[in-house]
């Protein structure tokens, strides 16, 4: 993304003109000067002296009478999804960037760039090349706060090899660092989690909160600074409705307290006399650690607050609604409270999942985060609703390279203590597992009486590795096999060809050290061991998910390289030489 398009160029301008300009302002550049008529193309060496380029030079340098205006060059084809957007003010809330972009599509990722300008830069990729097209449209040249935002294309590699996408979601690696609280300065604070509040509401008073042509809704949402979904077509004929807040903490915690003084003034005046409890509806993967070790984070929340919380059994769950409910009773006032403390301890938990993925983040390139189900819906860059996950084997959007990945076999090896909460009752959770992630997942029977571990066959191309492994991890932590600040550590054993057990290891060891301090996982290929009947020997594994699962993939990537190089070469004469002209 180094190579850049200078425009509006003189007829009289010449190659010494701008690489003169290029001098005077410090930017280095790669290779000479392409001069056409009315433009020109130059190659930096990084992409830092390219927006320096950018920053600089375009709509404030004139050359013969002329501003020039400097931007990347995007080949056509490239000219897709991806937009750069610049000169936005430093102070800008994300909230409000995040709510400028979505008016004109589905977001699929928004990374800052750092630069030394005062004003932000981002670059954002929508699901759509329309959906690009029309905000480069209606963005390139508006104001905002005194500052015209600059809008330009990027080129966007997928592309090219891809073809039109149906809006499908990508990128893994494609989604930035953590962002601050604004574009330009400062760190956004704590509390600020962008994880939405979810709740459960009688449909009886659904009429009631969104009240005359849509009034009440409209006044909470202003009162409260959130916006406010309510899923009303969600569950046709339910007896609740669900409904996502999207603010602050603080934002959702008043939204929420206002809706249950709606339902409850609501409820006095139809004469219902039933008690209507808060229902908050929680991603699965954070209950464990909301419950805590022998339930005592769950405990103290009820004591502090004075209400009574129950949560869902873990059998409601399915494939396509990875929610418990967590049911607070109490006076408005105390599970308002509860409210409170319930998603400040999803947050966290949210929080320290994202810090994880961010370790990882270039973990398996074109991973297709959406469908993995680790994050709540409605969470940032995550999609807005979790019910998106595809069947097993339909990887669409996320396949790793061109055809179908191939199938891989892990051995994971668990305590045998959690072998029952891995098979779930009348193996309804190995079941749902298995189609979750579109992989077999079998349990091996135990390797005699006093067997501490026993080991799980995981077969199935790598994202469904990421998804059944990531979810038997955090299984594990959820039912307590690991204390509160333990992390899980587990080790799994993968197979490989003899012949290629010596590319793993490395001359004098180099490659597994290199391996074992860059994933932080340890790796072992046992010395003297014999090959089984498929000539294979066993690397073992060990250490915390995200640590296990880039050990695994840079294994696979050493035996892809291995199997390359084994292929035969085409024998000399096999195929016709090219024809040569006489």
């Amino acid at each position: 993304m180094n190579k850049l398009y200078i425009g509006n160029v003189s007829a009289e301008a010449t190659e010494e003109d701008l690489e003169s300009i290029f001098e005077q302002w410090k930017i280095p550049h790669s290779g000479p000067f392409l001069v056409k008529t009315g433009y020109a193309f130059v190659d930096c060496p990084d992409e830092k002296a390219a927006m320096k380029a950018i920053d600089v030079l375009s709509g404030k340098v004139e050359l013969h009478g002329k501003l020039l205006e400097v931007e990347h060059s995007v080949p056509k084809r490239q000219r897709s999804c991806k937009l750069q957007i610049r000169n936005i003010p430093p102070h800008m809330q994300w909230e409000v960037l995040d709510g400028m972009l979505a008016q004109y599509g589905a977001v699929d990722s928004c990374e800052q760039v750092n630069t030394d300008t005062e004003t932000a830069v981002v670059n954002v990729r929508y699901a759509a090349k329309d959906q690009a097209r029309l905000a480069m449209e209606k963005l390139n040249g508006s104001m905002m706060e005194n500052y015209a935002l600059k809008v330009s294309y990027i080129p966007d590699e997928t592309a090219a090899q891809e073809g039109p996408s149906p809006g499908g979601r990508r990128g893994f690696n494609s989604r930035g660092p953590p962002r601050s609280g604004s574009p330009g300065l400062g760190a956004r604070p704590k509390v600020q989690s962008d994880i939405p509040l979810r709740m459960l509401v009688p449909t009886q008073f659904v009429g009631a909160i969104i009240g005359k042509e849509g009034a009440t809704i409209r006044n909470i949402t202003k009162q409260t600074h959130s916006k406010i979904d309510i899923h009303r077509k969600e569950n046709a004929g339910a007896a609740e409705k669900p409904i996502t807040i999207h603010s602050t903490p603080e934002g959702c915690s008043n939204a929420c307290r206002t809706i249950m003084e709606i339902m409850q003034k609501e409820a006095i005046d139809t004469k219902f006399t039933e008690e209507i409890p808060l229902k908050i509806l929680a991603h699965n993967n954070f209950v464990g650690r909301l419950i805590g070790k022998e339930g005592r984070n769950l405990k103290k929340i009820e004591q502090d607050t004075e209400t009574k919380i129950t949560i869902s059994p873990l059998q409601d769950l399915t494939l396509y609604n990875p929610e418990r409910t967590i049911t607070v009773k109490g006076t408005i006032e105390a599970c308002s409270r509860a409210e409170e403390e319930v998603m400040k301890k999803v947050g966290e938990s949210y929080d320290s999942d994202m810090a994880a993925m961010n370790l990882q983040s270039n973990l398996i390139p074109g991973l297709n985060l959406n469908a993995l189900g680790l994050f709540p819906s409605g969470a940032p860059g995550m999609g807005s609703n979790m019910t998106s996950v595809p069947p097993p084997g339909a990887h669409g959007g996320s396949s790793f390279g061109q055809g179908h990945p191939e199938s891989e076999t892990v051995h994971l090896f668990i305590p045998a203590l959690a072998v029952g909460a891995i098979i779930g009752k009348q193996g309804q959770h190995i079941k749902q597992l298995s189609h979750f992630a579109g992989a077999s997942i079998k349990i091996a029977p135990a390797e005699g009486m006093d067997a501490k571990l026993r080991m799980v066959i995981i077969i199935g191309p790598p994202e469904a590795q990421f998804k059944a492994q990531c979810r038997i991890f955090g299984k594990l932590k959820e039912e307590n096999f690991f204390g509160p600040k333990e992390e899980v550590k587990l080790e799994a054993h993968i197979k490989v060809p003899s012949f290629a057990a010596g590319r793993v290891i490395g001359k004098g060891g180099k490659t597994v050290n290199d391996l074992q301090n860059l994933t932080c996982a340890e790796v072992v290929v046992p010395r003297d061991q014999a090959p089984d009947e498929n000539d294979q020997v066993i690397v073992k594994i060990s250490g915390h998910f995200f640590a296990c699962q880039l050990a695994q993939r840079k294994i696979q990537e050493i035996l892809t390289q291995v199997r390359r190089q084994q292929q035969p070469k085409p024998a000399p004469g096999a195929q016709p030489p090219p024809s040569r002209r006489k």
